[in-house]
């Protein structure tokens, strides 16, 4: 007797959730009409974990000499997959049933294209151009009601004269000694064991077609690959107009949560 049953008009599709029908239900009685009380609980807001950890690393590496840059979250598909040198198949990527601009056909997948068009945009700069980004990809997810899911993911890029691997190296270190991961010396097993934590963290060979061939590493931490990082291949570079090598990182932060 106190359940009430709605239909939602095709015209309505921006009703998704419960909570957009008690927000027409308050419009339509009237925000000024609805009687103010106390909540029965006595609660304080706070930062949500995976933001303050992110404005943690946007403070040391801002420290670190790197400049932030905030891109946009929908980009072409070949930005995301022929630029790339990958197949657009083989990435779970959201696509837009009804793009407006080839501009904005998915939701981007990576934070490298978007870094790289920014690097493109200011290659008059002085050199060297070292940016970085901290924030969410958006990848396909079954078990989500919206059928995807948001990434939280750290990107830098080093556009030069040289390739600057040691740099972007040197970057990759800085994060872990801000989230107080420690590197795993010696050489791993095929396992990744060495007889250290599994929480420390190491670079192993990997190939990857964005990446220059035998220049490229995977990023262990936490028995996981959280990224990879390496010297960008000629063909990448060339197809976002830039002229000079490029070294790029790009490791996914939320597991540190």
């Amino acid at each position: 007797g106190r359940q009430i049953k709605i239909e939602i008009p095709p015209t309505r599709s921006d009703v998704i959730h419960a909570c957009d029908i008690v927000e027409d239900v308050a419009i339509s009685y009237g925000f000024n009409n609805i009687k103010m009380t106390f909540p029965n609980t006595n609660t304080t807001g706070k930062q949500l974990p995976v933001n303050k950890l992110s404005d943690q690393l946007r403070s040391g590496l801002a420290q670190a000499g790197f400049t932030e840059a905030l891109t946009f979250a929908l980009c072409s598909r070949d930005d995301v997959a022929s630029k790339l040198r990958k197949e657009i198949s083989d990435l779970s990527a959201v696509h837009i049933s009804n793009p407006k601009t080839l501009e904005f056909q998915i939701a981007r997948t990576s934070l490298l294209p978007g870094l790289l068009k920014t690097a493109a945009a200011n290659k008059n700069m002085p050199l060297p151009i070292k940016l970085f980004e901290i924030s969410d990809i958006v990848l396909k997810d079954s078990e989500k009601d919206v059928g995807a899911r948001n990434h939280r993911r750290l990107c830098v890029i080093y556009y030069g004269k040289t390739p600057g691997f040691e740099v972007i190296h040197g970057a990759l270190d800085r994060v872990m000694q801000l989230l107080e991961v420690r590197v795993q010396l010696g050489k791993s097993n095929s396992d990744g064991e060495s007889g250290s934590s599994s929480s420390d963290y190491f670079i192993k060979s990997a190939d990857d077609a964005t990446f220059f061939p035998g220049r490229c590493a995977e990023v262990h931490a936490k028995g996981k690959v959280i990224g990879k990082l390496g010297v960008l291949h000629p063909d990448v570079v060339t197809m976002f107009d830039l002229n000079m090598p490029v070294s790029a990182l790009e490791i996914d932060i939320e597991i540190f949560l």
